[in-house]
């Protein structure tokens, strides 16, 4: 599984979001292109803390989700998304792209972090699990998308 404390992913990452044009058109799910790009840059705010959200901690989600977060299969299309997680109101196109690639960025500049807080709903997540957890998030969109 890749991640995204790699440099060769960062860069893969980076220039499958710059494919995309605001009339980019979902092969699956609800959301627009402008609502993905909003909607990537929770799971890593969370990871920087630079946004706290209350999730409940859910003894099932840790014992039969949590390895999937981090595992090299591909997460099934059309997942259910944690409520408080969900875009539905109309967001900016330049500045939602614009504000992701920085969060992705901040992100994988912490590569020589070892310590990371909990998630606030899984728990602890090692290094190397909060690598391949972002990647893996980032990744299921952009394929979302077609890139």
């Amino acid at each position: 599984m890749k991640s995204l404390f790699d440099k060769i992913t960062l860069n893969e990452i980076e220039n499958r979001i710059h494919k995309l044009s605001d009339t980019s058109i979902p092969i699956w799910g609800k959301m627009d292109v402008s609502q993905m790009f909003y909607h990537c840059q929770f799971p890593l705010k969370i990871a920087l803390q630079k946004e706290q959200i209350k999730l409940k901690p859910n003894f099932f989600a840790k014992l039969f989700f949590k390895k999937t977060m981090y595992s090299d299969k591909p997460w099934r299309k059309n997942l259910p998304t944690h409520s408080k997680l969900k875009v539905v109101d109309s967001k900016n196109f330049n500045t939602e792209k614009e504000s992701l690639l920085e969060l992705v960025n901040d992100f994988s500049n912490q590569r020589d972090r070892k310590e990371w807080a909990p998630h606030p709903m899984f728990g602890k997540f090692t290094y190397e699990q909060w690598g391949k957890m972002q990647y893996k998030h980032l990744d299921h969109h952009l394929q979302q998308f077609n890139v």
